[in-house]
């Protein structure tokens, strides 16, 4: 996916999350891991950085946050050089639930300062247990900053009887339940933490003597990082100036019983970028295979002479669709990988939006056809994903207008019935063209006004995705299979992250 911009009609990533520890310039560090995680939040981000003041022997935390893109947010230089010193840092980009999005007490990370000291958080994906803990904490008189359920943790340990701040997150973290990749900013430590069932992907990097955390390793690739491992499902990674010293972290485990583990199999079909190492696994690998499985399962051939041209909607699908060109010529067809759409890289979330009568404008605005390859051929259109099934309606109207023979549109994912509750902004069942149209696949080609429509199955989805090592993927968007119970405490009006 670019790093840019979001397609409309896709699900969101709810964030990205960044932190370096030992660096004399986190806070520049941070910002160029978060310029490579933009796709993962784009309506605000933040950097809180941790300055030692020797004439105080005590610490300062320095915070800069905004709306906008980061590029944007952090525009000025001085910010970095000068407002955000110190040599520990944490970022986090956000995407916001409906009707939050211009609310700038929730733009992470959040910052506390409390009788153990200074305490800061950026947190990827959303507790379930959010309601239940919030209405004890208001018993005891916890006065919230914010509307987010991220906010939660930061008051859990500051409750925390342990005087320790590191014991103290640990604290939090036993009593909090659903999904939460995490990076908290101690005064004299870099704590790294995943939910026992690891629904979000968490990486740890070294930079020459520093540590590196992030979403995904892309944020190490633009800053010379190299990628070490996997924050491990329910461990909770300590880095401070020992582990500086000695180059090994410390760990400590959540206390609870061991799970399963359940990663979101959506960051291979959709959300990380495929230069990305996820769950341990190249997605571009991934991706690919997605793809030859797809062409596998459901083929398009064509008659005679006729010539197949197979096209992605750009950029998420470009690497699926490579993929399928492969497998379909490995099985005999003549099938050729053509740029088809044009897609503009330069459609902020600020552009002036069409009204009704004029819907086909806003896709417009986003692609272009390259019309003299699609004419008069057989398309077929691979695509990630199809949510609403609006954006691809569209699509394969402008496709329409170049001419071609006939249009088939193939799907690298299993139909999407059911919304999430883990991490992802989902529109409602209700929107979901699959779930609306009770999967049934003729009306859903009636409604794309493709000659064919096919997803690739929940059997192959599965595996394509690496197993090893016990690897196991919540399916629930697909299956409607939810690993942590969901209820009204997980409602999207309830919280955000």
């Amino acid at each position: 996916m670019d790093a840019t911009a979001h397609i409309e009609g896709k699900p969101r990533c709810h964030c990205g999350v960044f932190g370096i520890y030992g660096h004399p310039e986190a806070s520049v560090m941070t910002y160029y891991g978060l310029h490579a995680l933009q796709h993962r939040g784009q309506e605000a981000t933040g950097i809180v950085s941790s300055e030692f003041l020797p004439e105080k022997n005590k610490y300062r935390f320095n915070i800069y946050r905004g709306i906008g893109l980061v590029a944007d947010v952090f525009r000025d230089e001085k910010i970095l050089k000068s407002t955000l010193r110190g040599t520990a840092a944490i970022g986090h980009n956000r995407y916001s639930t409906t009707g939050s999005a211009d609310n700038k007490a929730n733009i992470q990370p959040f910052v506390v300062n409390y009788k153990a000291g200074n305490l800061a958080l950026s947190h990827n994906g959303n507790l379930t247990n959010f309601h239940t803990l919030r209405e004890r904490l208001h018993a005891e008189g916890t006065i919230f900053q914010s509307t987010s359920d991220s906010e939660i943790i930061l008051h859990l340990a500051a409750h925390s009887r342990h005087t320790d701040q590191v014991l103290q997150v640990k604290d939090a973290l036993d009593l909090v339940e659903g999904a939460y990749s995490l990076v908290i900013l101690t005064d004299e430590a870099l704590i790294a933490a995943r939910d026992p069932h690891g629904f979000r992907p968490l990486a740890l990097g070294r930079l020459d003597d520093a540590f590196v955390v992030a979403s995904e390793t892309c944020a190490f690739d633009i800053i010379g990082a190299e990628y070490v491992r996997d924050v491990a499902p329910g461990e909770i990674l300590v880095i401070d100036q020992k582990a500086v010293k000695s180059g090994k972290t410390r760990s400590l485990w959540s206390s609870r019983k061991p799970v399963q583990h359940h990663h979101c199999i959506f960051e291979y079909v959709y959300f990380s970028r495929p230069d990305s190492i996820i769950f341990g696994e190249n997605v571009d690998k991934v991706r690919r295979k997605l793809g030859k499985l797809l062409a596998e399962e459901s083929p398009v051939r064509g008659q005679g002479d006729d010539k197949i041209i197979v096209i992605s909607v750009p950029d998420s699908s470009n690497t699926a669709t490579l993929g399928f060109v492969s497998e379909s010529s490995k099985e005999g067809i003549e099938a050729t990988l053509e740029i088809g759409l044009i897609r503009s890289h330069y459609v902020g979330r600020t552009f002036i939006q069409p009204d009704q009568s004029s819907r086909e404008l806003k896709v417009k605005t986003k692609f272009n056809t390259v019309k003299g390859v699609l004419k008069d051929r057989i398309v077929v259109i691979v695509d990630d994903s199809i949510v609403r099934g609006t954006t691809s309606r569209q699509l394969v109207r402008l496709v329409k207008e170049a001419g071609p023979k006939e249009i088939h549109f193939r799907v690298a994912s299993p139909p999407i019935k059911n919304p999430c509750y883990y991490g992802m902004d989902f529109p409602s069942r209700e929107e979901l063209i699959a779930n609306r149209l009770n999967g049934d696949l003729e009306e859903i080609r009636k409604e794309l006004g493709v000659d064919s429509v096919a997803y690739l199955s929940m059997e192959k989805l599965l595996e394509a995705a690496p197993h090893e090592g016990g690897r196991n993927y919540c399916t629930a968007c697909f299956s409607g299979k939810y690993p942590v119970p969901i209820g009204r405490e997980t409602t999207k009006d309830a919280h955000e992250a």
